[in-house]
């Protein structure tokens, strides 16, 4: 079998997205609704049937040219499929690594977890991502189960038995209008919970002013797909975090991170960014030039450009009809991840922080630059904010990496910060160590008091 030209990721979504919960803002629910009506869902199972099953994981292995490789599992909800299932699973790519070493990440409201999946999850190593808003209040804002009810306690019940099963975790919160205005609660809840590695989703869904025109499945959809116009039809939901809200919410969390938990607590966006400061680009798809490497595939074996643009006008094909790796290194995927670069306004290629920021995920780029072009990043204003902000201390952290020192050095300059001589304090009117080009008592002096 011939690899892709360039490595991709498939998100898989072995039951679709079939879920056990309710969440309100969730934008995948409703797709139940629009692959049944254009006839690409089951009519009875959801389950991915076994033929595409092993299909998958040998045409994945097959086309990767990375000396291991890594599945990723979501929904939906995957714990619904049960343990067996995942044993299928583990089997098969034993059957099909050939000595690779595999590695497998799945995606958990958490809500299912118990002593049988906690064993198998630790036994093959499985590193499990927990979905989780916050503390109790702002969790169940939104994340409920199918009779509404508040869900926090279940989500906690299964944390808590990873952690007795020494699974290892990470965190995904969705950051929302809700919760948005609470940085520093959430991330010192999710740092007292034992998450050493965050992930943010900033909420952004758009919906229909009225129902679409009834073509390719719209019709039975409430939630707006990607642009690719003007679309004076649609407007933001009201559990859409406000960009300004976003932007303050990532700088909160940054200035706690930055003087205390640099090494120790990896927040991803943080991370992404300092690659992009050390000029190696991105590693999150969103802040990179072009996309098109992170595929989505649903339990039919349907491979889509991405797990936001799960629509008719963005399936590329099959597996069982057409190599993965076909698919992935197909036109019309090109084509998607170019678009992402060439589609950019003026008004972001002339950006200063373009290089960390490149526009971010084409499904927020739907509202008007100053100047009246479409296409700017509904969130431009808060990852202008927040890159800016971060700028003196990435640039600092940088160069301590390319001088062949931990970045986390860093956060003894800003709490204890002295002259370049070392003889005395340095004074609130002498320039900042950090490199900002701000007087000390307006930049570090006022964070570490």
């Amino acid at each position: 079998m011939t690899k892709a030209s360039r490595p991709f990721h498939v998100m898989t979504k072995p039951i679709g997205p079939i879920c056990n919960l309710d969440c309100k803002y969730c934008f995948y629910l409703e797709k139940e609704k629009m692959l049944r009506a254009d006839g690409l869902a089951p009519a009875t199972s959801w389950q991915m049937s076994d033929e595409v099953l092993e299909t998958y994981i040998r045409q994945y292995i097959l086309s990767q040219s990375t000396p291991e490789v890594t599945f990723a599992w979501q929904g939906g909800e995957p714990t619904l499929l049960g343990v067996p299932f995942f044993r299928r699973v583990t089997e098969l790519q034993k059957r099909y690594s050939d000595g690779r070493p595999i590695h497998n990440a799945i995606q958990t409201n958490g809500t299912l977890l118990d002593d049988q999946w906690c064993e198998f999850l630790a036994r093959e190593q499985f590193l499990v991502g927990i979905s989780i808003d916050g503390p109790a209040a702002l969790h169940d804002t939104y994340r409920v189960d199918k009779q509404q009810r508040p869900t926090f306690d279940m989500v906690m019940h299964g944390l808590e038995l990873l952690k007795a099963y020494k699974v290892e975790f990470n965190t995904l919160t969705v950051v929302n209008r809700v919760n948005s205005s609470d940085p520093l609660t959430i991330y010192r809840f999710l740092k007292e919970i034992g998450s050493g590695f965050i992930q943010f989703i900033p909420l952004v869904e758009r919906h229909f002013h009225s129902p679409p025109h009834p073509a390719n499945g719209l019709l039975q959809i409430d939630l707006a797909p990607p642009p690719r116009k003007r679309d004076p039809e649609c407007e933001v939901t009201e559990w859409s975090v406000r960009p300004e809200q976003y932007g303050r919410f990532l700088v909160q969390i940054f200035d706690e991170w930055i003087l205390k938990d640099v090494g120790a607590v990896f927040v991803q966006l943080f991370d992404s960014a300092l690659g992009s400061w050390l000029g190696e680009g991105a590693s999150l798809c969103v802040f990179a030039e072009t996309c098109g490497s992170a595929l989505a595939m649903e339990q039919s074996g349907d491979v889509y450009s991405c797990d936001h643009f799960v629509y008719p006008d963005y399936r590329l094909g099959n597996i069982l009809q057409t190599n993965l790796a076909e698919l992935a290194r197909s036109q019309a995927q090109e084509n998607f991840g170019r678009d992402k670069q060439s589609t950019l306004p003026r008004y972001c290629r002339e950006c200063s922080v373009r290089f960390a920021c490149n526009g971010e995920c084409p499904k927020h780029r739907f509202i008007t630059t100053p100047d009246g072009e479409f296409g700017l990043n509904y969130l431009c204003a808060a990852y202008k904010m927040f890159f800016t902000h971060i700028d003196p201390f990435m640039r600092t952290m940088a160069t301590m990496l390319r001088q062949g020192r931990p970045p986390s050095e860093i956060m003894a300059t800003l709490r204890k910060p002295q002259s370049t001589a070392g003889t005395r304090q340095v004074g609130r009117n002498d320039l900042c160590p950090c490199g900002s080009g701000q007087k000390y008592k307006k930049c570090c002096q006022s964070r570490s008091t």
